[in-house]
């Protein structure tokens, strides 16, 4: 297997995972804004490796296969040590809540999208721009949340707060449409 550039940029997206966790949990004060960093730089390859595929015609069928698992597992990884953070803190059962609502949503969402595309149905349940509005409200929210302090006057983790309830709407939203478009293949008799 012959490993295209942004293949190799989402694989080393998946190895700053455990490096966020770390840096969100180690014993300085500078920490919290590292992991923060560390998980908009994601964010930002996110882009970028697509980008690049599509302009040099770098695309693979692994990189088609780990680019979504990646972001998944960022997500995933962050809302998690977020939740399990501020727990006790203010909002902290509607950040479970919300954190629930979109880890539950990417699982049901990846199974579905397999399972079309097993039966040939996947063009079905392609991107809608909910989505990916879905994904940008996301990402904001969870470097809002990582970040944790207020920067120049903001409200950074109440900002974040916020968002996590707009990006949980959004998600139930964009889960629902492709419920619906799949909706005829889901309810066909055997």
């Amino acid at each position: 297997m012959h490993l295209t550039i942004p293949t190799m940029i989402t694989l080393f997206r998946i190895l700053t995972i455990p490096v966020m966790v770390a840096l969100f949990y180690a014993p300085y004060a500078w920490s919290h804004y590292a992991a923060a960093g560390i998980f908009i730089f994601g964010a930002l390859t996110d882009w970028a490796d697509g980008w690049i595929a599509r302009r040099y015609n770098m695309s693979s069928a692994f990189g088609a296969f780990l680019d979504p698992v990646a972001d998944k597992l960022a997500v995933a990884v962050a809302l998690v040590i977020i939740v399990q953070f501020h727990a006790d803190g203010p909002g902290g059962i509607w950040m479970g809540l919300g954190a629930a609502v979109i880890i539950g949503r990417e699982i049901t969402i990846s199974a579905l999208r397999e399972w079309m595309a097993e039966l040939g149905e996947r063009a079905r349940v392609k991107v809608a721009w909910v989505g990916k509005v879905k994904t940008i409200a996301q990402m904001v929210a969870i470097s809002c949340l990582l970040f944790r302090e207020d920067l120049l006057g903001l409200p950074v983790f109440a900002i974040g707060q916020w968002t996590l309830a707009v990006a949980a709407i959004l998600t139930l939203w964009s889960g629902a449409a492709y419920l619906h478009a799949a909706w005829p293949t889901l309810s066909q008799k055997k």
